[in-house]
């Protein structure tokens, strides 16, 4: 490729996370379209990317929102007002987003409903610096499933299905849906926007914290998953699984459950016993998930940094959909919507479309143009943060 077609790397822009977001878009991709249990067999491509790829998604939305607070030093004053204009502007759009989504006819649990939550969730949380930013994100992937294991037997239970635009005439019941019971509930998966945030307070173009990350996010992921099987190696921490479980066709059946806990859950755990806590399921919003996936996210992010380090404009290119995942996704889903794209919606088409994302990416990041939902996003929010940053509209 030539060095003139190369997208030129803005100042200070961390094309690894570029880079990060692309993989965690094509692997929710996989979760989406590859086979996931079949029998008792889960196949590897659901073993990597089920549960991981989401909480990748959602750590990186952490680390984009500290990079546009002050990235280590976060933003005081106006500025703060500015940048908290900015996210609401985005949660709404991405909210809406998300709702519209959810009228399209696929099977997939549309992320991004639950996501413009976190950026809400995450507003009170932009003048801490990374220490404490990294101490809430521990102590609340504690908390929060605990929280949750307290509270949802008392709530609701999760209803099949994406939120859509109808949902909004049951405020309450949405909210509950959101935050608790649903796919991806945001009071627990704030863990993962603390820890996006606090690794986003890090200087992440310095040597060095790439490594420490790598490192760091393997050890994480391996202590999460050696604790829980030390955990769950007890015969009476097995029983009180299947005997939870609330499909006691699969709690009776050892291989099934067994295959059922690695494929993942839905979200949440059953609420019939504290030892759910200890599994490492995915998708599961057990203390060790969060561990596991957080783990995971700070590994792939840091492998990122270290490779992007070489050659960043080829790289910019290359996963130019890094950069316009929201659009992306969007497509992908547009994409799987049932008897639309019919060519493209079974299994064996998966490299398919994960070559018009790359692809389309690649083509906006040459152009250079920005993803459309992108500058909508990007057009509304500064025109709303405006009496913030231009004295003329001064409040």
């Amino acid at each position: 490729m030539s060095r003139h077609l190369l997208p030129e790397v803005a100042r200070g822009r961390v094309v690894g996370v570029d880079v990060a977001r692309a993989l965690a878009l094509v692997g929710m991709m996989a979760t989406h379209m590859l086979p996931g249990l079949v029998g008792t067999h889960v196949p590897w491509a659901q073993q990597v990317a089920g549960g991981r790829a989401s909480a990748l998604f959602a750590v990186l939305a952490g680390v984009s929102v500290a990079l546009v607070s002050g990235r280590t030093r976060p933003v005081r004053g106006r500025a703060r007002y500015a940048v908290s204009t900015r996210l609401v502007v985005r949660s709404l759009v991405i909210g809406a987003l998300g709702l519209t989504l959810g009228l399209v006819p696929t099977g997939i649990a549309v992320i991004l409903a639950y996501y413009a939550v976190l950026f809400l969730l995450g507003l009170p949380f932009l003048g801490l610096r990374a220490p404490a930013l990294a101490l809430l994100a521990g102590v609340w992937a504690v908390a929060g499933p605990v929280l949750s294991l307290v509270l949802r037997p008392h709530l609701p239970g999760h209803e099949v299905g994406s939120p859509t635009p109808g949902s909004l005439t049951s405020p309450l019941h949405l909210l509950n849906e959101l935050l608790f019971v649903g796919y991806y509930p945001a009071a627990v998966w704030l863990a993962y926007l603390l820890a996006g945030m606090a690794i986003g307070r890090a200087d992440l173009l310095r040597r060095g914290v790439d490594v420490v990350l790598l490192v760091g996010g393997v050890g994480v992921a391996v202590a999460g998953t050696v604790l829980s099987r030390v955990l769950l190696s007890r015969d009476d921490a097995w029983a009180a699984l299947a005997a939870t479980y609330p499909d006691q066709g699969v709690g009776q059946d050892p291989d099934l459950l067994a295959a059922t806990l690695t494929h993942g859950l839905h979200g949440t755990t059953p609420t019939g016993s504290w030892w759910w806590l200890a599994t490492v399921a995915p998708h599961s919003g057990s203390p060790l998930d969060l561990a596991q996936t957080i783990g995971s996210a700070m590994a792939v992010l840091g492998l990122c940094l270290l490779a992007t380090r070489v050659r960043p404009r080829v790289w910019a290119a290359a996963f130019g959909a890094g950069a316009m995942t929201l659009s992306l996704y969007t497509l992908h889903v547009l994409m799987m919507g049932e008897g639309w794209w019919p060519d493209l919606e079974a299994p064996a088409n998966y490299p398919h479309q994960v070559l018009i994302v790359l692809g389309v990416g690649t083509g906006f990041a040459l152009a250079p143009l920005r993803g459309p939902l992108e500058t909508l996003v990007a057009r509304l929010s500064r025109y709303a943060a405006a009496p913030w940053t231009d004295p003329r509209r001064a409040p």
